[in-house]
């Protein structure tokens, strides 16, 4: 089985290296796709350092834009998607997420934190499929573009309930040790606050959205 990795990214030049050094080094990982989503930050730049396709987009377009251009570049079936601003990932992780996948046989797994921050352990507690962390082929991402527009942020919570309403078989995999940054320690607390209050409007919308 061979694994496109598909990153997407938006001004995370400091935090990126930290995603793309795990993914490279892992055997599992057959190709790796940085998605620059209107970075003006030098992400596009940073991820060149690294043996990875870049994809550069022009304006920021919101991650499920992002994601889907990485998917049309993907040269394998099997699609893993990363968030770029993982804390604490390391090959070992990217192996047992590719394994889980494989020898399981469902149709999508979700990486869950655990053992990493408190805040955000709880928070995948309380809701596991609002991760960006997932494995599925392109075949059930089409799916996905098929029934779901404008997903942006809500893209989680969009293939969750697509999962639910298709019969699509689930697996969880924890992530020991992993975490993300804040968007209120990346962007600064009024911007990052901005950034999270436009995040749970568009998991609302698709929380409560018929697909």
């Amino acid at each position: 089985m061979k694994v496109s990795a598909v990153v997407p990214a938006y001004n995370e030049a400091s935090r990126i290296g930290a995603v793309l050094k795990p993914l490279v080094g892992c055997p599992a990982v057959d190709e790796v796709i940085v998605v620059d989503d209107g970075s003006d930050d030098g992400t596009a730049e940073m991820a060149r350092q690294y043996p990875v396709q870049v994809v550069r987009l022009e304006a920021n377009c919101g991650k499920a834009k992002a994601l889907d251009e990485g998917v049309k570049r993907a040269r394998n079936d099997v699609l893993l998607f990363l968030d770029a601003d993982l804390v604490g990932l390391t090959e070992a992780h990217v192996e047992k997420f590719v394994h889980t996948y494989a020898d399981s046989g469902v149709d999508m797994v979700v990486g869950i934190f655990a053992n990493g921050r408190k805040n955000t352990d709880f928070a995948q507690k309380l809701n596991p499929y609002a991760s960006g962390q997932r494995m599925l082929t392109k075949k059930l991402w089409q799916r996905a573009k098929a029934n779901v527009h404008e997903m942006n942020y809500g893209i989680e919570f969009a293939l969750s309930k697509l999962a639910v309403k298709e019969g699509w078989t689930k697996e969880k995999v924890k992530l020991v040790g992993v975490t993300h940054v804040l968007k209120e320690e990346k962007r600064g607390f009024s911007n990052g606050m901005r950034e999270r209050f436009k995040m749970y409007g568009d998991m609302i919308k698709w929380l409560f959205k018929k697909i």
